[in-house]
């Protein structure tokens, strides 16, 4: 073999080798890429926007709502007063020197409103009535149930005016019911007695009997004039 066709043949061959490898090279390049299997494919949770939403803005528990515990008003007891065994009156004032402009009338009740300061009377209003008196407890014909003690105070805002009853007979008589003797006119300043106001009989003490001579009606700021005695004698003070 001689040596020009051993060059030849190195140079064809040398030839087919690149042909060969630029072959494999396209192979390797066109080739579709190898898809990943199930397995390899990493699973990641995600949430639809409405369930994250939801999720964000829905507590899962209600929440806690503070509630205001008022304090309930304890009822204060009542207070009630009783007429027993008689009727009661009532008066402008916690005192029996104010006139009486009512009448508590036996086996009635009534709220009490307020006491005086010594709780010797108390304030009611009047029945059938708007307008408020005062009532004794200082008698046998009132009887309360109750505390007194829950009740507010209250003092008079004026004082009673004077009530005078005046004997200008020359007999002496007998006042019921203050049991009181007045003597006659000649025995001037002495013939005058300062009463509270109320209704009273006056009994001639200088006739056989001592007869009712008259009732009266004694009220703030009048003087009363007794001016007939028992036997008809009528007679003006001097």
């Amino acid at each position: 073999m001689t040596k020009t066709f051993q060059i030849k043949r190195s140079i064809l061959t040398a030839t087919l080798i690149v042909v060969l490898l630029q072959a494999c090279m396209q192979v390797r390049v066109d080739a579709p890429l190898a898809l990943p299997t199930p397995q390899d494919i990493e699973t990641v949770a995600v949430e639809s926007p409405a369930a994250t939403a939801t999720a964000s803005t829905t507590p899962t528990t209600a929440p806690a709502t503070a509630t205001e515990t008022l304090p309930s008003a304890t009822p204060q007891p009542e207070v009630v007063i009783h007429a027993v065994k008689g009727n009661l009156f009532i008066r402008r004032g916690p005192d029996m020197a104010f006139n009486p402009i009512g009448v508590l009338y036996k086996d009635t009740s009534t709220p009490v409103l307020a006491r005086d300061v010594l709780s010797n009377w108390v304030q009611i209003v009047i029945p059938d009535s708007d307008q408020k008196g005062w009532v004794s407890l200082q008698t046998q014909y009132s009887q309360v149930d109750g505390d007194l003690r829950t009740l507010p105070e209250l003092a008079p805002t004026d004082w009673p005016l004077p009530a005078y009853l005046r004997n200008c007979t020359h007999h002496q008589m007998y006042i019921l019911p203050a049991e009181v003797i007045l003597l006659s006119s000649l025995d001037h300043p002495d013939n005058m007695v300062w009463l509270n106001p109320g209704t009273y009989t006056v009994y001639d003490m200088d006739v056989a009997g001592e007869p009712e001579v008259t009732t009266v009606e004694v009220r703030e700021g009048v003087t009363v004039e007794i001016l007939d005695d028992g036997a008809g004698e009528h007679r003006k003070c001097p």
